[in-house]
């Protein structure tokens, strides 16, 4: 099943009176259950192309389609919709709530379930701190937790409305090495069961954790290709 799809999608921000082409028509296709990096230098493009795929951006022209369904024709309460209930975002710098505990701020995404998919949020809540790991720190605030261990908390929170995709930019950014590593091999377990996950990032060695690396380049995809001798964070973990 094909997740996202792109076709010819661009992106300009105008600058006082210059033009700048963010994206200068991305062709791209992701299916259910890949792992994929998209890797770039600053100015690449690849936060932009990150943004208008987890919907909190809109293109200035070209097709997306998320599931089949071309993202172009939505109402605002439903581009909101698929925002908020099928896309779980993991950030570089974590976004928990100070004074909050853990399992509060991965039980948060659920107060907007308008539609009450999630029958038991507490639990569902309790369940996804248990699928990071995270079952003995449900409790704790952020100011308690180690720097990995928040970042687990913001995937748990990713987690929690049963997304169809999870869309991480630069989640090892403000990880040392040790942890980073930690922290993709949850990413690894949850693709194994069968999440998507599209990572932004500028590391060599974060990408080669993933099944496929996309490369940009000025606005343009400049490869796509599967990853050979991929790393296994759970062996590097044991090193």
């Amino acid at each position: 099943m094909t997740i996202i799809e792109t076709k010819n999608l661009k992106k300009d921000y105008s600058l006082g009176e210059v033009v700048v082409n963010a994206l200068q028509g991305i062709d791209l296709k992701v299916e259910k259950g890949e792992f994929v990096t998209i890797m770039g230098a600053s100015g690449s493009g690849k936060s932009t192309l990150m943004n208008l795929i987890g919907c909190l951006d809109v293109p200035t022209s070209g097709d997306y389609f998320f599931e089949g369904v071309n993202i172009n024709s939505l109402s605002k309460n439903e581009y909101a919709e698929i925002r908020n209930q099928k896309i779980g975002f993991v950030f570089q710098g974590f976004n928990l709530l100070s004074r909050t505990t853990a399992l509060e701020n991965v039980e948060l995404p659920l107060f907007y379930d308008r539609k009450h998919r999630i029958k038991n949020p507490h639990q569902q809540a309790l369940d996804c701190l248990a699928r990071v790991g995270l079952s003995d720190r449900i409790q704790h605030e952020p100011n308690q937790l180690s720097g990995g261990q928040q970042q687990r908390v913001a995937i748990a929170r990713a987690l929690v409305n049963n997304p169809s995709i999870i869309l991480a930019d630069e989640p090892s950014g403000n990880l040392d090495s040790h942890t980073s590593i930690e922290v993709l091999s949850v990413f690894q377990e949850l693709n194994d069961q069968g999440i998507t996950i599209i990572v932004v990032t500028h590391e060599r060695d974060i990408a080669h954790h993933a099944k496929r690396i996309i490369k940009m380049r000025d606005g343009l995809i400049t490869n796509d290709y599967p990853v050979e001798n991929r790393l296994i964070a759970k062996e590097l973990i044991l090193k």
